[in-house]
């Protein structure tokens, strides 16, 4: 028998923060995975490039299989599927603190973690939280979902390296296990039917099938090159937030700069993640996008091009991660607004497949280039010059909504 509290309408603010702390928990652990770079290493002999690998194939599991499981929220619920991705996290993270060996860590913290992302971040929860927001509040409501990952980031990596530094790098991963587990009683919050009148209501407009849906997406030029863009910026996060610390470390500075450094990128989200969720009610989405992937150029070219101090350190962390995930409540947002709501957990879900297939490469390509060259200067050219292709790449989009292009004929 089906529970009354996955059929009744739920309030669009409890869903609202369930929704923000299931993201704050869910990626405030896993951008906390780069500080258990150095102690696996140097406990179970494995190189960076396999530590890496695991990191990658997490970001590749969690692309390709994000528009299936967005499908699943759009057809069942998103209720239901982010408890199923909070039992998984926190059965992936327990698994992990008994490895072994590299495959181990492929298994547990890249296939498994990377499958357990898909119900708990942002595909699911914007699904799940943006079509109950009235149309003039859904950016703003996207960039409260996102500003939740960096909530998350700012109070987790430095409780990530306490827990390394008192537990060691197992003991940390079963406390992880134990708050992923949180994620399952939040679900209930933004349990719905995904036929619920909440959803019929606010996608009356957009009521065709999503094989029609996923048609008029592949059709759409504009569709193609937010997922370039958004390949771009997965790039960029799995580049930094996988390696950071190693760089920093490489440089001689201490262990605890790089952990500051990923919990400043968080602090400094929020706002930004917020400043553009608002952004994308009040500005054209598109432009904004552009905008965001030039500063980032800017912004990496200035750190590579200054000496690596605690200093530098601190303001690249400042920047970019005003910068960091801004682009989400833009790039989903500029689905729906072309696209419409009805399918957005399953059309965002391909979009941000890109961005993990982006993701995969940028923390394994920048492993690879390291243990080829023994530098990481070739992955920051990389990611400057990808950035500013990025930025090209939004300009031409074509962001008129395809009801009212439709409306004439």
């Amino acid at each position: 028998m089906t529970s009354p509290l996955l059929l009744r309408r739920p309030s669009p603010w409890i869903a609202l923060a369930c929704g923000a702390v299931i993201v704050t928990i869910a990626l405030g652990l896993r951008q906390g995975f780069g500080l258990f770079m150095r102690p696996v290493e140097l406990d179970l002999g494995v190189g960076r490039e396999s530590f890496g690998l695991a990191m990658a194939v997490q970001n590749l599991i969690f692309g390709l299989a994000q528009p299936f499981v967005g499908a699943l929220a759009d057809r069942y619920g998103p209720g239901r599927v982010a408890a199923g991705g909070g039992l998984l996290y926190a059965l992936g993270l327990a698994l992990a603190a008994f490895v072994s060996s590299s495959l181990g860590l492929t298994v547990t913290l890249g296939f498994l973690l990377g499958l357990a992302m898909t119900g708990v971040t942002f595909v699911v929860v914007l699904g799940a939280v943006v079509p109950m927001m009235p149309a003039g509040r859904r950016g703003a409501a996207a960039g409260i979902v996102t500003a939740g990952g960096s909530v998350g980031q700012f109070l987790l990596v430095p409780a990530t390296q306490i827990a390394v530094d008192g537990l060691g790098w197992r003991g940390a991963l079963l406390a992880g296990a134990g708050l992923a587990a949180l994620m399952v009683p939040l679900a209930l919050g933004i349990a719905r039917k995904a036929a619920s009148g909440a959803v019929r209501t606010a996608a009356s407009a957009d009521a065709i099938p999503l094989g029609a849906a996923l048609r008029q997406a592949a059709g759409h030029r504009g569709y193609w090159l937010l997922n370039a863009g958004f390949f771009v910026c997965g790039f960029h996060i799995a580049f930094v937030s996988t390696h950071l610390p190693a760089v920093l470390s490489d440089a001689g500075l201490d262990p605890g700069i790089g952990a500051r450094a990923l919990a400043l990128i968080g602090l400094f989200n929020i706002l930004g993640s917020y400043a553009f969720g608002v952004a994308a009610d009040r500005l054209r989405k598109k432009y904004v996008l552009s905008w965001i992937y030039f500063a980032r150029a800017a912004v990496m070219a200035l750190f590579v091009v200054l000496p690596f101090t605690p200093l530098t350190a601190t303001l690249f962390a400042c920047a970019i991660g005003f910068l960091w995930l801004g682009t989400v409540p833009l790039t989903s947002g500029l689905v729906g607004q072309i696209f419409g709501v009805r399918y957005l957990s399953t059309l965002f879900g391909i979009v941000f497949m890109s961005h993990q297939v982006g993701a995969f490469f940028g923390a394994w390509g920048a492993g690879f280039i390291f243990a080829q060259t023994g530098s990481y200067d070739a992955a920051w050219t990389l990611s400057i010059g990808i950035a500013l292709l990025a930025g090209l790449l939004n300009l031409p989009i074509r962001d008129v909504p395809l009801a009212q292009r439709a409306r004439p004929a």
